[in-house]
């Protein structure tokens, strides 16, 4: 009996590493306008490594500083408000494009509104391309699990394209996604543009908060706790071991090491930064399970151009009892897939162990306070700043049809990091 059931998990395994994603995905972008020029655009590349900053010395004078501060977030570009400057968009995005920039940086996000190029999938791109932008691949890339406007992803996939569709599936539609940054073990995009081609009939708003704004607010023992200890993220669930309770006591754990070797070996092929196995119980049988651990990291960090402490933290969107407490407004997610079962994360310090519930609380109406519901109407764009603003999705119904490129970089940052902010 061993043999089989052993075999059939070593599959189940396998499959679980390549449907590995984090649970905010699924993002699919199909068009034939842009395949012909995507075909001869050169290879889109990787996310670049998250930087992190040195550690701040002493946090509360950090959040003392923060709270002095009178931020502003986001900026707003309404067309209508241009006038006649504005007739031929793309020349006024290019003549504007470093004060834009700038704008992106201290305030955390621009908005555009009332724009009629950004309408379509080409004018988006040659939005992004005239602001001067730098395309990189989802941070999720290495594990195939965002599938671009080439097709629907996995190894047969063509990539080259840099733009993916923001969570819009009908399955989807009643889970709030939390606010979060966008990273990936050791990768995140420096930027992000966010478009809406359609929006939703009701809700779906693009959410965005300031995540300096966030660090100011939180409680300073809450966040000397977090800062001691860091944190760290589960990032996803194989709970197929039940069955080994029903082996003999005495081979139980044997069994178990050697299986967790078998699929760490695995997970850890498929993604480029390291992933711990930890055994843990769990579901309403409390069966036997492993847990996906990344690496501890800092709930804080220091901005890449202006050198702000930011929070950087997706405790909001990653915790699993922050979750469950949102079902009770919005619903159970829906699990429909394989790929959902396994596709589950939590948040723990960086010593692996729990934060409390009053802690948890509090995170979470620090980031509530601090969300803004941003209702975009076609053509409107988000272009934000990765490190500084964090993002989500509220519930919707109808057909929503919304994309995001990612990007590494832009014309004229190792200028902005030469400057001296007033921020």
């Amino acid at each position: 009996l061993l043999v089989p059931r052993s075999v059939a998990v070593l599959t189940l395994i396998a499959w679980a590493a390549s449907a590995y994603r984090l649970p905010v995905t699924g993002r699919r972008l199909p068009t034939t306008a842009l395949r012909s020029a995507v075909a001869e655009a050169p290879p889109t590349p990787l996310s670049p490594l998250t930087v992190w900053g040195n550690k701040l010395s002493d946090i509360r004078e950090a959040q003392s500083v923060s709270r002095s501060k009178d931020y502003v977030f986001p900026r707003t570009i309404v067309k209508a408000d241009l006038g006649d400057a504005a007739h031929d968009e793309l020349s006024w995005v290019k003549e504007n494009a470093m004060d834009i920039k700038d704008s992106m940086i201290t305030h955390g996000a621009v908005v555009f509104r009332g724009f009629e190029t950004m309408k379509t999938q080409p004018g988006f791109v040659e939005f992004y391309e005239t602001l001067g932008m730098h395309p990189c691949l989802d941070p999720l890339h290495s594990v195939s699990a965002r599938p671009t406007i080439e097709g629907e992803g996995g190894a047969s996939s063509k990539k080259s394209s840099a733009v993916y569709e923001a969570v819009n599936k009908e399955s989807r539609k009643n889970f709030f996604i939390g606010m979060h940054n966008e990273f990936v073990g050791t990768r995140a995009p420096r930027a992000a543009a966010f478009v809406c081609f359609k929006a939703a009939e009701t809700g779906g708003e693009f959410l965005i908060a300031d995540g300096r704004k966030i660090f100011a607010d939180i409680d300073d023992d809450v966040m000397g706790r977090l800062y001691e200890r860091s944190i760290r993220y589960s990032v996803m669930e194989l709970p197929f071991f039940g069955w080994v309770d029903s082996l003999p006591s005495f081979v139980q754990g044997g069994v178990m090491g050697a299986l967790k070797g078998l699929a760490s070996a695995a997970i850890n092929a498929k993604v480029d930064f390291s992933v711990e196995l930890l055994e843990q119980r769990g579901g309403y049988d409390d069966t036997r399970l492993l847990q996906a651990r990344a690496p501890s990291q800092p709930p804080v960090v220091k901005h890449p151009v202006s050198g702000e402490p930011t929070w950087f933290c997706n405790v909001h969107s990653h915790s699993s009892k922050l979750r469950k407490q949102r079902e009770s407004q919005f619903g159970a997610e829906k699990f429909e897939d394989g790929a959902s079962q396994i596709n589950k994360s939590d948040m723990y310090f960086g010593d692996d162990g729990d934060i409390s519930d009053a802690d948890l609380r509090h995170l979470d109406q620090v980031t509530n306070d601090n969300i803004q519901y941003v209702k975009m109407s076609e053509g409107d764009v988000v272009l934000l700043d990765n490190y500084k603003c964090m993002h989500g999705r509220n519930v919707f119904d109808g057909v929503r049809k919304h994309g995001v490129c990612w990007f590494g970089g832009w014309d004229g940052e190792e200028e902005q990091k030469r400057k001296e902010w007033d921020v």
